[in-house]
């Protein structure tokens, strides 16, 4: 699979989403550190230089974009927009990422866009 990234420009690292975040629209690059399937929901650990957050993907919000999350896999280049939604109470990331109050809830709603690559973020010149 391989997406432009068009004029898509980073908003946030992936350290910096907190409480204050939840609500507004963000653009996070990155790598897939991890992808996770949970019946239907697909869960990605998105890895930049400053930190882990976790992405969701939900069929329910956008169908399209839900069915190019299935060809993610660790070390592709990712970029994704969406809406910071504060997490449900009992809502974990996985054990490999920091408790936090905000999450990027299916950061992808809007435009998905993967391209394949490994290591050091070849491709697209931005992370």
């Amino acid at each position: 699979m391989s997406d432009k990234l068009g004029n898509m420009r980073r908003t946030h690292t992936c350290c910096e989403l907190g409480a204050e975040a939840v609500g507004t629209e963000v653009v996070l690059m990155g790598w897939v550190q991890r992808r996770r399937d949970h019946g239907g929901v697909i869960f990605v650990d998105l890895r930049d230089r400053e930190g882990l957050t976790q992405v969701v993907f939900n069929p329910e919000v956008s169908p399209e974009v839900h069915e190019k999350a299935h060809v993610l896999r660790s070390e592709y280049v990712i970029g994704i927009r969406g809406k910071v939604e504060k997490r449900e109470s009992g809502d974990q990331p996985g054990p490999e990422l920091p408790p936090r109050e905000a999450q990027d809830r299916h950061a992808a709603e809007e435009e998905g866009r993967a391209q394949e690559g490994q290591g050091q973020g070849q491709g697209q010149g931005q992370e």
